[in-house]
């Protein structure tokens, strides 16, 4: 049969938001690719979470027997691939996120599917799916088709699809998969929280973020006292925490934190990885100073300025002092 497979990613008994919006993305080309959209949830006590998910478009919840909730991704490899077998899905939708990266592309290799990651857009016709992706750093869209693939498996980019406000009423059912000698294959021990922090950037609703740009640490006071003047939240991008200038938590991005609520966003010397702009791209007024024109974050900037950071602060600081 045909229709669409969406693989649910859950944390400590909470729905991480990417699933919803697999959801809303799932609901764009429902109607171009025919068949149900069905929504699994692996684990063990995965009732409440399986209510969660009841949300319009959803044709089916399949509560997906395993081991233990945490994710492990030999198991859910093994999920899904019995899933697939089960459903024959046309299109197989996952989060480009750490827990779905570790599995999707060996989900793909295995059903001999076609794959694309951090999707941040999809469409489909007579011919199939196509996905669009970012290309050359970012810099370019690439559209990708699949042709002669009859099943597509995709990754998609969090903070980009919509996701459905009402509620379903989705068929509840139950599977339990065969999963051989993947259940032995790892045993987890626990799960460790970030440390608390009076930083939340997901809350935030104005945020000036420094990047690689300012060059030295000894500079972050000045840009932290700016930021301050502003009334803005400070914030960084990866590189800034990895060389332990900032801890994590000021970090926007992929594997940090998105800027769910924001509403302005300044990015000071930033050059716009991808994982960056994960984090903060969906933004409505997006402020970028950069002294590369071929930067990445003017393709996103609502406002771009092709110049010295340190002068544009001290503009500011002029202004705000």
């Amino acid at each position: 049969m045909a229709g669409i497979l969406i693989v649910a990613e859950h944390l400590n008994g909470v729905v991480r938001d990417i699933t919803r919006e697999a959801i809303g993305a799932a609901q764009s080309v429902k109607a171009a690719l025919g068949g149900p959209v069905v929504v699994a949830v692996i684990g063990n006590d995965i009732a409440a979470i399986a209510d969660s998910l009841d949300l319009a478009g959803v044709d089916e919840i399949v509560s997906v027997k395993a081991p233990a909730d945490h994710f492990d991704p030999h198991i859910y490899e093994e999920c899904v691939l019995e899933l697939g077998k089960k459903y024959t899905p046309e299109l197989i939708l996952l989060g480009h996120t750490v827990n779905g990266m570790a599995c999707a592309a060996a989900v793909a290799a295995r059903l001999g599917a076609g794959f694309a990651s951090d999707v941040l857009a999809l469409s489909a016709d007579a011919n199939g799916v196509v996905a669009t992706r970012g290309a050359y750093g970012n810099k370019v869209n690439l559209e990708v088709a699949f042709p002669e693939r009859k099943i597509v498996v995709l990754a998609l980019r969090g903070a980009t699809y919509p996701v459905p406000d009402a509620k379903g009423n989705a068929q509840r059912t139950t599977f339990e998969p065969d999963l051989g000698k993947a259940a032995e294959s790892m045993q987890h021990t626990g799960y460790i929280e970030a440390p608390q922090s009076d930083i939340d950037i997901s809350k935030a609703e104005y945020i000036l973020s420094v990047g690689r740009g300012i060059q030295e640490k000894d500079n972050l006071p000045r840009f932290e006292q700016l930021a301050g003047r502003l009334g803005f939240t400070f914030g960084c991008s990866r590189p800034i925490v990895d060389s332990g200038w900032l801890p994590k938590p000021h970090q926007v991005g992929q594997s940090g934190k998105v800027a769910s609520a924001c509403k302005v966003y300044v990015a000071l010397g930033i050059s716009g990885a991808v994982q960056h702009l994960y984090g903060m791209k969906h933004i409505d007024t997006i402020i970028a100073i950069n002294t590369d024109p071929e930067a990445p974050i003017f393709n996103v900037a609502t406002y771009g300025v092709c110049m010295d950071l340190f002068e544009f602060a001290k503009e500011l600081e002029a202004q705000f002092n």
